[in-house]
């Protein structure tokens, strides 16, 4: 029984891996085009959010240096976010198949789960160089719970150094 168990267990495993990689063949395809600037200013991205194409057309001596880029921006965040978009709809595809497999602490009990050890990668800022949101990046250290607390404070205290001035 453990051994048709096991053979199950591959098929599942095989047949996911192999629609992971048609989704990352289809993603890694994906590009956006978004319009701004009075449809005067085209951004096409690939897959990865990279610009690979800007275009401007009729009208654009119309707008300032300061619009222009104003729109090559606001066209190339469009674009990305649009690709962003496509491929998780890409994942959430996998998703079915993925929850049909079994979980690794269902033969080993105890056992963690791989997947559930994944952490969530940060949101990626889209705001400017020097803005505000880029000053405090997100702490990434790990919180520790049930911790004793040590005040770091300059002062010395009686009975608090580290070493034995004997040495």
């Amino acid at each position: 029984m453990a051994r048709a168990q096991l053979a199950d267990l591959m098929d599942s495993v095989q047949s996911g891996l192999a629609s992971i990689v048609r989704a990352q063949r289809e993603q890694a395809r994906l590009t956006a085009t978004a319009h701004a600037g009075g449809r005067r200013v085209r951004v096409t991205v690939n897959a990865n959010g990279v610009v690979i194409e800007t275009r401007f057309g009729a009208g654009i001596d119309e707008l300032s240096y300061d619009e222009i880029a104003a729109a090559v921006t606001a066209a190339a965040q469009d674009a990305a976010a649009q690709v962003q978009r496509r491929t998780r709809e890409l994942m959430d595809g996998l998703r079915p198949q993925h929850a049909r497999m079994p979980k690794l602490s269902e033969f080993i009990p105890g056992m963690p789960d791989v997947q559930d050890m994944v952490p969530v990668a940060p949101e990626v800022s889209t705001a400017p160089p020097g803005a505000r949101e880029r000053d405090e990046p997100a702490d990434p250290s790990p919180e520790f719970h049930d911790v004793e607390q040590w005040e770091h404070g300059r002062e010395r205290r009686a009975g608090a150094d580290v070493h034995d001035s004997s040495w």
